[in-house]
């Protein structure tokens, strides 16, 4: 604990426990965005290295709560419908996630930002992506690709397979518990990936485990919202945390820039 004061201070610290709770509330009502909201908030403060360790264990327990919340059954049907997405996906993440101490930050933040801001701006203002159910096998291959790497170097890999999900129609149950198994997966694969990449180390994965309490009592208060919200208030939530993410990312991208 005095190493960690020492690393980040206690008012940085409390400032990240923050954003963990905010990011657990967001998570809780739409399912995913933790990630997001934890690595452009936290990273005003401790940086994106830190930011991307700090999310790695609050990630991985709320994606479990949040795959076995409507019973395993459900989670095990998932996995099998989205074996190729998931397959393509992890092993994608995997190998780009040996590329966070080589890329820039800024590059990081804008290869998340950029694509999430004009999916999430295209449906709000009324241009909608609509995929059908099943979608084509090089969508689904290319969203794979997409959201493993960017995963990988970021700790962000949600927005692609949100963006693919909500192009699907997925009703909101079901695209709750299958972000949660897809996610889940993805972060015990990211957990994996950076204890081999270093990012998770002896002076980090303290600030890690800190904020898993506070992601899942936030995530618990989401869940209470999520609840009395209907399908089109669901899907309007999801496009504006979208939104608020890319926004946030690219805005950063481009400061760094300057």
């Amino acid at each position: 604990m005095d190493m960690l004061f020492q690393e980040i201070g206690p008012g940085a610290l409390a400032l990240c426990l923050m954003v963990g709770l905010l990011a657990g509330v967001v998570k809780g009502m739409v399912g995913f965005a933790m990630p997001m909201v934890m690595i452009s908030g936290m990273g005003l403060v401790v940086g994106p290295e830190w930011a991307l360790a700090g999310l790695i264990l609050p990630t991985v327990a709320t994606n479990v709560w949040q795959a076995f919340r409507q019973g395993w059954r459900g989670a095990w049907a998932a996995i099998r419908r989205f074996q190729l997405f998931l397959s393509v996906a992890f092993v994608t993440l995997i190998l780009s996630a040996q590329l966070v101490a080589v890329l820039p930050d800024w590059l990081m933040q804008a290869l998340v930002g950029g694509p999430i801001l004009a999916f999430a701006l295209s449906q709000l203002l009324g241009y909608p992506l609509r995929l059908g159910t099943p979608p084509p096998r090089r969508v689904e291959l290319s969203v794979a690709l997409l959201a493993g790497g960017v995963g990988g170097i970021s700790g962000v890999w949600g927005p692609p397979t949100v963006a693919y999900l909500t192009a699907m129609e997925t009703p909101k149950k079901e695209q709750i518990q299958l972000q949660g198994v897809i996610y889940g997966l993805g972060s015990v694969a990211l957990l994996g990936a950076h204890l081999g990449s270093g990012v998770l180390r002896a002076q980090t994965l303290p600030f890690s485990v800190m904020l898993v309490p506070v992601a899942l009592i936030g995530m618990a208060i989401g869940f209470r919202v999520q609840d009395r919200i209907d399908q089109s208030a669901f899907r309007k939530a999801t496009l504006v945390v979208l939104f608020i993410a890319g926004l946030s990312l690219l805005g950063q991208a481009v400061a760094g820039l300057v």
